[in-house]
């Protein structure tokens, strides 16, 4: 299969969770995420990297470290790797039930648990920008940009060596280089995210920065480049008669819906869901009812699920409502600390990870009473390596350039 024609949807991600394909954007993600801001220091989620929050202005009152989104962001962090290998499992009996049963349902089954992950990721990134850690100026905005769009090259250009070094890519690299520059082509699924996050978090920025006086001249320009590039590139285009890339940066109405909706359900002070918010567990029957909803909607209507679906949308807010101002307990907090740090840096290699450990050992044949545990085991191993590769180069100090 090649980089370029791996089975994509443009929503989710890899239908096939092939190795390094390029594709339209994808679901699962995400990355995700965005740190809460900090008192402490907390790294970025899968895709995005936000700059930690200045301190508080004199007089005014400490901000809180939410290690309840810290939480959020490794739940996202395992369902979008738990989606992806599902997605393998999917791919192998080529969405065909006949193909191999055991592997068809377990790859379904297991995805209907994680559409909530990537839509989480921008509600996170709402909250953030507009509530968490809002910029205090245009320079600590551009800080953080850089610091997100720093880790999305660097891992554009691996995924391109690891695609020529497997034979994956459908072309040479330097085109898919240019293509990826535009947005175009993606040397991985799962870097979609980063493609649309960057530029939402500029414009939540913006706003931001306007709403309190400032005038955030570079960010209009630069969101301006990206409102107008599209139609300038086609005109360019049709009056030189050039091949040229299709201009994919932007975001949709869905991912500024989620990241205001996060903004406002993330703010919700401890005490605002009364008896609610001592028994999350009732959000867990809507949130079960909904994943029962997307295995019925992939199996009989369409695979993948849009992220803009009321189906995931609900299941979305179940999740959110479950663990914010979830109490972290103490003795857990500096292993949540360091392995959030490590998240970013875990999204963009699983997808490397799962190439090399997850697609060689999954096949048609394998019995549905084999399909289950080994599901289990390939996700384990994903987590634990994907994570552990990240924690490593943390230490060696290239957490700048590999998340």
């Amino acid at each position: 299969m090649s980089n370029e024609t791996a089975v994509q949807s443009p929503e989710r991600g890899p239908d096939a969770g092939a190795g390094s394909g390029q594709s339209d954007p994808a679901r699962g993600a995400a990355l995700p995420g965005v740190p809460a801001p900090a008192v402490h220091s907390s790294s970025p989620a899968p895709g995005p990297e936000p700059e930690p929050a200045p301190g508080p202005a004199p007089g005014s009152a400490s901000r809180e470290h939410r290690h309840d989104i810290d939480l959020m962001r490794l739940i996202c962090s395992v369902a979008v790797m738990l989606g992806h290998v599902g997605g393998v499992f999917i791919a192998a009996v080529d969405r065909q039930e006949a193909n191999g049963p055991g592997a068809y349902w377990t790859g379904h089954v297991v995805e209907a648990l994680n559409p909530f992950a990537v839509p989480m990721y921008f509600a996170i990134a709402g909250w953030a920008v507009l509530v968490g850690a809002p910029p205090r100026d245009s320079r600590r905005m551009w800080r953080r940009i850089v610091r997100n769009s720093v880790p999305l090259f660097v891992w554009t250009a691996l995924y391109l060596l690891w695609g020529r070094a497997w034979g994956t890519n459908d072309g040479p690299v330097s085109r898919l280089a240019v293509e990826a520059l535009f947005g175009s082509v993606r040397p991985a699924y799962h870097l979609w995210f980063m493609y649309a996050y960057i530029p939402l978090i500029a414009a939540l920025a913006f706003v931001v920065l306007v709403r309190a006086g400032k005038r955030p001249w570079g960010l209009g320009a630069v969101l301006l480049v990206l409102a107008s590039a599209p139609s300038l590139m086609g005109d360019l285009e049709r009056w030189t008669g050039w091949d040229l890339p299709r201009f994919g940066w932007g975001f949709g109405v869905y991912q500024v819906a989620y990241a205001l909706g996060g903004a406002m359900l993330f703010a919700l002070p401890a005490g605002a869901l009364g008896r609610l918010a001592g028994r999350r567990w009732v959000w867990a029957v809507p949130m079960a009812l909904t994943a029962a909803g997307v295995l019925w909607y992939h199996t009989r209507v369409h695979y993948v699920i849009p992220n803009a679906h009321l189906l995931v949308a609900v299941m979305t807010g179940c999740v959110l409502l479950m663990v914010t101002r979830v109490r972290v307990p103490d003795r857990w907090v500096p292993s949540l600390s360091k392995l959030a740090g490590a998240a970013l840096g875990a999204y963009m290699v699983h997808v490397m990870v799962i190439s090399a450990i997850v697609e060689p050992l999954v096949s048609a044949d394998v019995p549905g009473v084999v399909a289950g545990p080994l599901f289990v085991v390939l996700l384990a191993a994903t987590v634990v390596v994907s994570f552990g590769a990240s924690l490593l180069w943390g230490r060696l100090g290239l957490r700048r350039y590999l998340g």
